[in-house]
């Protein structure tokens, strides 16, 4: 089974919250960043590392933006 990735949801203040449809892009200083949604129509985002971004997008846990 896939690991989902989470997030801290700046609106209801939870931790560890699933993200569902995640986008990896990179940003322009070469970090990783995951964007996507709590399934509430909250959105959240979370820096990832170099190693949990390409692994999320081998298992489709997240798809590559880059």
């Amino acid at each position: 089974m896939s690991k989902m990735l989470t997030a801290y949801c700046m609106k209801t203040k939870e931790k560890n919250v699933p993200m569902q449809d995640a986008v990896i892009t990179k940003t322009a200083r070469g970090g990783y960043m995951a964007q996507g949604h709590d399934g509430k129509g909250n959105k959240m985002t979370t820096m990832l590392s170099e190693a949990t971004a390409l692994e999320a997008v081998k298992n489709d846990v997240a798809k590559k933006a880059w």
